[in-house]
């Protein structure tokens, strides 16, 4: 008899973080709807919205780990593809408050005060969800395709990967700061008010997209789960090892990795898609490369090519950055560096590693005492 494909997939590990995330997913709408605001058990509309954010986190954490985990390739520009899901979503949602702005103007409040006469043609389209939707999946992906693509054939890795990935994230940046790309500036796009229909200040709305957002978390874990227990993810992991090896063996390492690339950024604008209309906001800072460095961060700190590991260290990283960032914001960037190193030193693998040796252990000790 044999079981089903969901369940050869899955393994311990998988299911719990499955499970813990679905009981989340029920519990925090519940105690934010349900529970009087006087209650113990009550959850405020303002950490709906802050874990929504981690849950979009963990999603863009899941998408690094899948090209540095598992093929090695260690991406310091992902920030880029974030904010371009960020920008398509943030985009229709300036596009759908047409005349509700402060000018009460078609165009959007930014360009009124700049004194722009026309909407930019790369701004039609946005006023349709679907449209929206499909530009935040297209535009992240055709940019990661073709950078990809002439990185890969020039045979760029390592160091020197990260290093032009990082460039290229700092070169949009610096463009999308500039007010004539029609984009916002250094504001960025803000002022969002509405989404399908829905206030983006009822809270109903809020836990719906932190539902939404969680529910993407777990269909993006299955998929990569699903990749990476593959033929495919074998192959991937084989390029990581020995990508001279996998060539003499008839493969074509450019094919793969230019695929999981282009996915791994896809994967990122889908984050920040759902990531800015639950807080509102989408600027170049996003683009910033310290901003790559830290998703690179995450990875490091929870265990990378593991894929439950990446999420619970972007978890951590950012509940530790937003107790800091409140008791004592000037030491924040110490502590992150310090992070760092220590697990680099002392927990290659990371918080999943160090678990699954301390588990091992017991098990060791259980076994020597029976």
């Amino acid at each position: 008899m044999t079981s089903h494909p969901l369940i050869r997939l899955l393994d311990r590990g998988s299911t719990l973080f499955l499970v813990l995330l679905g009981a989340f997913a029920i519990a925090i709408p519940v105690l934010n709807l349900l529970m009087p605001a006087g209650s113990f058990l009550h959850v405020s509309t303002y950490f709906v919205s802050l874990f929504g954010k981690y849950v979009c986190y963990g999603l863009l954490a899941l998408s690094i780990d899948l090209i540095w985990g598992y093929v090695g390739i260690l991406s310091l520009g992902h920030g880029a593809f974030f904010a371009l899901g960020g920008y398509a979503m943030g985009m229709h949602l300036m596009r759908v408050i047409a005349g509700e702005g402060v000018y009460r103007s078609d165009l959007p409040d930014f360009m009124v005060f700049l004194d722009w006469k026309e909407l930019p043609w790369y701004w039609h389209g946005f006023e349709h969800f679907w449209f929206a939707m499909l530009m935040v999946v297209l535009v992240p992906g055709a940019f990661a395709l073709v950078f990809g693509f002439f990185a890969f054939r020039s045979r760029i890795k390592g160091v020197y990967f990260s290093i032009i990935t990082q460039a290229m994230t700092y070169a949009a940046m610096l463009l999308f700061f500039r007010n004539n790309t029609g984009f916002g500036g250094n504001n960025g796009l803000t002022d969002f008010k509405h989404i399908l229909g829905f206030s983006l200040l009822e809270p109903g709305t809020k836990v719906g997209l932190y539902v939404i957002s969680a529910l993407a978390l777990a269909g993006t874990f299955l998929l990569c789960r699903f990749v990476t227990a593959s033929k495919l993810g074998r192959v991937l992991t084989a390029i990581r090892d020995a990508e001279s090896r996998v060539m003499f063996s008839g493969y074509d390492p450019l094919r793969y990795k230019l695929f999981v690339w282009t996915l791994s950024a896809v994967l990122c604008g889908i984050a920040g898609a759902l990531y800015v209309p639950q807080v509102g906001i989408i600027n170049p800072s996003e683009m910033h490369p310290g901003n790559s460095i830290e998703m690179a961060i995450w990875a490091a700190v929870g265990g990378r090519g593991t894929l439950i590991g990446p999420i619970i260290g972007a978890w951590l990283v950012n509940g530790a950055k937003s107790v800091f960032t409140v008791a004592v914001p000037d030491l924040w960037l110490y502590f992150l560096g310090a992070i760092f190193i220590a697990t680099t030193l002392f927990l290659p693998a990371g918080v999943v590693g160090l678990g699954r040796l301390v588990s091992g252990r017991k098990k060791g000790r259980t076994g020597d005492r029976s």
